[in-house]
């Protein structure tokens, strides 16, 4: 079995020394390096790089330099997506974000995890479990999210966040470890926004 077929089972491999993952890589690198060398104003070719970099983009993808990731391929981005600045994502596994996702700066997505014992993590031994993110989810600023979440649909993850867990439909989580605070509720749709310093 290759290392790129142990990655992709979620099992340990060493991606340090294997030419396929590497030059892999190498281009994901090469054409984020590009994409983040990029005007602001350059919107068309900020949306080909990201065409041939990610596995698959929605329609109204909109990712903010700069951006980050290992790979590329094993991204998928639904319709009506956004990140802010600064986001990283270790796609060794899938990620897969739903349609309506919205994600604020300095955000990580790390689908690559070590063991936790010396001896094999000093080997350069690493696995890669997939995440997850539903439709109509809004990401806070700072947050991470760990390998093999699942977070569902409709869900607000507050700012500062570290998702080690999955985060149920239709909630509201925040805190490190992150947690489920409270369901969302009809009266959340009433409420008002209103500024008094």
């Amino acid at each position: 079995m290759t290392e790129k077929e142990k990655m992709q089972k979620g099992i340990l491999y060493d991606a340090n020394y294997d030419a396929l993952l590497i030059e892999e890589r190498r281009k994901a690198k090469a054409l984020c390096h590009e994409f983040n060398s990029l005007s602001p104003l350059d919107e068309e070719n900020h949306q080909i790089i990201m065409k041939r970099l990610l596995g698959k983009t929605g329609k109204n993808c909109f990712i903010t330099a700069p951006f980050w990731c290992d790979y590329g391929y094993n991204i998928e981005i639904g319709d009506n997506f956004f990140t802010n600045h600064n986001t990283v994502i270790l796609d060794c596994a899938k990620t897969v974000f739903g349609d309506n996702v919205f994600i604020g700066p300095g955000c990580g997505f790390y689908t690559a995890g070590h063991p936790v014992d010396f001896q094999r993590r000093n080997q350069g031994l690493e696995y890669a479990w997939p995440i997850t993110v539903g439709n109509n989810v809004w990401i806070g600023g700072g947050v991470h999210v760990m390998p093999g979440v699942t977070i569902g649909n409709n869900v607000v993850i507050g700012g500062g966040s570290v998702v080690t867990k999955d985060i149920p439909d239709d909630s509201v989580a925040a805190g490190n470890p992150c947690r489920v605070i409270r369901k969302i509720t009809e009266e959340d749709k009433k409420r008002v926004f209103k500024y008094e310093p």
